[in-house]
């Protein structure tokens, strides 16, 4: 195996804090779904008012992700790994000691986003040009892949035992505690340097992305007040009216900026290189199908990935009336096949190609989201939920490895720093559309009583056959960008 010298660190040492420090972020996406009604009681606020903390979470590392990822080759990997931490960790802090919505949501939703974009990125960037050759790649890949969907699947069960047990606050309390350890950790290690130095900072273009993603994950949240296609009520700018009850939805108005503000993104790029300068994204990353395939396949896996652990969460607490505890633990079967899936992509990188891995789990997905369908009931035997989400956990785990892999894999080292970021925040955007959608879906009037969350679990189905369409598309053998 050809690693690059880390001062004589096994790679299980320089990997372990990575990996932990996956696991936290992803377990802060999904740890509250359990405790959304104890977290809405305890603070005066509404199920809705939860919701939008936990969208706006993975909204904020979406939208900081790439520029957090240029600050990477700026500051330093370790430096920004380290300083992410501690932005977390503060804003975990605060959160656990929250009195009101507000304040929950700028120590979760805003500080611990502010530091997940500054962490996560250096983590793809270390082990990318840390391990060369694509089988040991795609080992520890998987071990962070590993960390990321189970630290998502597991955040229901972990959290409704720490909630049962304590508070949720006590969830906020262990997530401080973990972070301090990784940063303990992270001081005795030395990560491979850059070969080339990054100089400036794009910051239209770090306001013009941020800025088009939000408009575009707002507008999809709006859906749950005013509706998909027709407004259900006037929507209001202060005390002018922009649009009257019956008019089209102000989802589009807001979806529509955003891409405007997108399309003026990529303009800026495209101009700022011509003149020379270093734009925040080259326009390069966009020329690889491969990697734009793969950003696809990444995108939809995190949204029907957090969309459905939603949706069950929320349809096992309210049609069911299970608490937080007995909640995370039918979760349990989607955490098992997440596991062991991931942990077994190395070995199976060495058989299968990437594509495969990634269509064949797009299917075991579909699969497991039809036999939740066709056999979980509000009174059926809590064994009728067991075989969909294990076929679900087993193929989201089989890919996630796969689509990082196809998408890193597709540019040389001096653009680690950049694709890391854009992976990263087109898959954190994958995670906020699922909740916004899946809560969106869940609130619609198209179907009453407990049928909204068969329409909603169809909807990310839907959602998950454009994957599988998008992991056929991809060329078959590893098309990468010329330096």
């Amino acid at each position: 195996m050809k690693r690059i010298a880390v001062q004589e660190l096994s790679p299980e040492q320089l990997v372990l804090p990575l990996a932990l420090c996956q696991f936290i972020a992803s377990y802060a996406g999904t740890n509250m779904n359990v405790a959304i009604s104890n977290i809405a009681k305890d603070l005066g606020t509404t199920v809705i008012g939860v919701q939008t903390a936990i969208t706006l979470f993975t909204l904020t590392m979406a939208a900081l992700m790439i520029p957090g990822s240029k600050v990477t080759d700026l500051w330093g990997r370790k430096f920004c790994f380290v300083l992410g931490l501690v932005v977390y960790g503060t804003g975990a802090a605060l959160a656990a000691a929250a009195p009101t919505l507000g304040v929950l949501i700028f120590g979760y939703s805003i500080l611990e986003g502010v530091g997940s974009a500054l962490m996560i990125p250096p983590i793809y960037i270390i082990i990318t040009v840390a391990f060369t050759d694509l089988p040991s790649r795609a080992r520890y890949f998987g071990v962070i892949s590993a960390a990321a969907g189970v630290g998502a699947a597991v955040g229901p069960l972990l959290g409704g035992l720490i909630t049962s047990a304590i508070s949720w606050r006590a969830s906020f309390v262990v997530q401080v505690l973990v972070v301090a350890a990784i940063v303990f950790m992270a001081y005795r290690v030395t990560v491979p340097p850059r070969s080339t130095k990054t100089t400036g900072f794009d910051i239209l273009g770090t306001v013009l992305s941020a800025m088009g993603l939000v408009l575009v994950v707002m507008g999809v949240l709006l859906s749950r007040t005013y509706g998909w296609f027709i407004s259900r009520a006037d929507f209001k700018v202060g005390n002018t009216v922009v649009i009257s009850k019956g008019g089209l939805s102000p989802v589009w108005l807001f979806v529509a900026a955003g891409a405007l503000v997108l399309f003026f993104f990529f303009l800026h790029i495209r101009n700022w290189e011509r003149e020379g300068k270093k734009p925040l994204l080259s326009t390069r990353l966009f020329r690889s199908r491969s990697s734009n395939l793969g950003l696809v396949t990444q995108n939809i896996q995190w949204l029907i990935m957090q969309g459905t652990f939603f949706v069950i969460s929320v349809f096992l607490q309210e049609a069911r009336g299970l608490n937080a505890i007995e909640t995370g633990l039918l979760l349990t079967p989607a955490t098992v096949g997440i596991l062991l899936s991931s942990m077994l992509a190395g070995r199976l990188a060495k058989r299968y190609s990437q594509k495969t891995l990634i269509w064949s789990g797009f299917a075991l997905t579909i699969i497991g989201m039809i036999l939740l369908l066709l056999l979980a009931r509000k009174d059926s035997s809590i064994l009728s939920f067991v075989p969909g989400l294990l076929f679900m956990g087993v193929g989201v785990g089989s890919m996630l490895t796969s689509s990082v892999n196809v998408v890193q894999s597709s540019f040389p080292e001096k653009d680690q720093g950049e694709i890391s970021g854009l992976s990263r925040s087109i898959s954190n955007l994958g995670s906020s559309l699922g909740t916004a959608i899946a809560g969106s879906v869940l609130v619609s009037t198209l179907v009453t009583g407990n049928h909204v969350f068969a329409l909603a679990l169809a909807t990310l189905a839907v959602i998950a056959g454009i994957g599988l369409v998008a992991a056929i598309l991809l060329p078959s053998s590893q098309e990468s960008v010329a330096p």
